[in-house]
């Protein structure tokens, strides 16, 4: 019988109310969600399936890179944008690049794009959104054309077009008023253009330049910095110089000021050389 009320009951479980309730309490800080900045988009055409990027990767609210290549390689006919954490990113497309090259070597057949994408499914399914990868996935095989879009946790759609990051809002709005089937591939390179420049105008968290990747059945062209904004014009002739023993006069002449502080404060100070031109000091209020 004591063992049986020792199992624990049925029924809710209210303990994490009264836990919150105790953060609240004590002006605890509240865990906040971390966002990550980029726009992605990828549209399908007559003959094929074209991706776009834009190039930067913040941390916070710091540019940690200009040029930041989104657009990863899955498979000779597969690429893959994507969207969150940027080792997330790497190290997932990383991993199914080198599974679908083993495949191909097994079976001897050009790789599916459903087969990558399912794949991945899994994988984030796992985590349940812990891995912080929004893919977008576009390619061409013996099946045809395909387009596919994958949240963290593992959602997968097929679309003809679609747009994630923090600047897809802006890249959605050109691609609906503005797709229509039957896009020869000029135009979809400049619709994906047009979207990604949006994005990079209208977010914060996206910027720099754009990156195109078109796949058809012939050849994949990857286009590092189709377009570059932004770009620095003048660049200084010669390197910047300082004169020899800059810093020690600086730190000298700061030095002085606190000297000068200190004595206007009635502090006792006694002076004791230590190794040369160092100096230390030990103050006697």
């Amino acid at each position: 019988m004591e063992y049986l009320q020792s199992l624990q009951k049925g029924g809710f479980n209210f303990d994490n109310c009264h836990r919150n309730n105790l953060l609240i309490e004590s002006n605890a800080v509240k865990p906040t969600v971390k966002k990550t900045g980029t726009t992605i988009v990828g549209v399908t055409f007559k003959d094929g399936v074209v991706l776009a990027a834009d190039t930067r990767a913040t941390s916070d609210t710091t540019v940690a890179e200009k040029n930041c290549a989104k657009i990863h390689y899955l498979a000779p006919n597969i690429y893959c944008c994507g969207a969150g954490t940027a080792a997330d990113c790497e190290h997932v497309t990383e991993k199914m690049s080198s599974e679908l090259e083993l495949l191909r070597l097994n079976t001897g057949r050009v790789s599916r794009v459903m087969t990558a994408a399912s794949r991945l499914q899994w994988n984030l399914w796992q985590y349940r959104g812990n891995i912080g990868a929004a893919l977008i996935i576009a390619g061409v095989d013996p099946k045809g054309k395909w387009l596919a879009q994958l949240s963290p946790e593992g959602t997968t759609s097929y679309l003809p077009y679609c747009a994630m990051g923090s600047g897809s809002l802006a890249a959605i709005a050109i691609l609906e008023a503005k797709f229509r089937d039957g896009l020869t591939q000029d135009e979809a390179v400049d619709l994906v253009q047009e979207a990604i420049e949006a994005g990079i105008f209208h977010d914060l968290g996206s910027g720099s330049n754009v990156d195109v990747c078109i796949i058809t059945a012939e050849k994949t062209d990857y286009r590092r910095n189709y377009r570059v904004y932004n770009k620095k014009e003048w660049v200084k002739p010669t390197p910047y110089s300082f004169p020899p023993r800059n810093t020690r006069n600086f730190f000298s002449g700061y030095l002085t000021n606190a000297l000068a502080i200190l004595r206007e404060h009635n502090i006792k100070l006694e002076v004791v050389p230590v190794g040369g031109e160092r100096v230390g000091m030990e103050i006697e209020k």
